[in-house]
């Protein structure tokens, strides 16, 4: 199990520097998680589906979980080296064929004090993120016909 978690972190690690524009700096202490938003054009459950399997996939959090009653996605924190990271993802249906997904990776350094929320996650890294869970939509959609 704590090989299994290195080697995620290991790969979200990687995944941060590599989609990095600017070196790394230990990112910017911010007060509440950024939340960026994307429409697909699937059902919710798929949606929630195909998002946990990318979280996991990617490292972007641990004991990933579907709270279908409530159409969200959340994770455990991974911790590793004094940063902790955790993924919440909520989907709203806009209509009969599309829906919105909300995603917030939450990053944090370990201070004196406590935990510092940290932003390492850019616009550009979300839009990768999109485009990994748009990928795995349509799987899901042709498993399921």
């Amino acid at each position: 199990m704590v090989n299994r978690c290195f080697n995620l972190l290991v790969c979200l690690t990687a995944f941060f520097l590599s989609s990095c524009a600017t070196p790394f700096t230990g990112g910017v202490a911010i007060s509440r998680p950024d939340s960026h938003v994307h429409v697909y054009e699937a059902k919710e459950d798929v949606v929630l589906r195909a998002t946990a399997h990318i979280i996991r996939e990617k490292g972007l959090g641990q004991n990933v979980t579907i709270n279908r009653a409530d159409r969200v996605v959340l994770s455990d924190f991974v911790e590793s080296d004094g940063w902790r990271t955790k993924t919440v993802a909520s989907v709203k249906q806009i209509n009969w064929k599309e829906c919105e997904l909300s995603l917030s990776v939450i990053t944090e350094k370990q201070q004196k004090a406590g935990w510092e929320m940290r932003r390492l996650v850019e616009k550009d890294q979300y839009d990768k993120i999109f485009s990994a869970i748009d990928t795995r939509i349509y799987e899901e959609m042709s498993r399921l016909h």
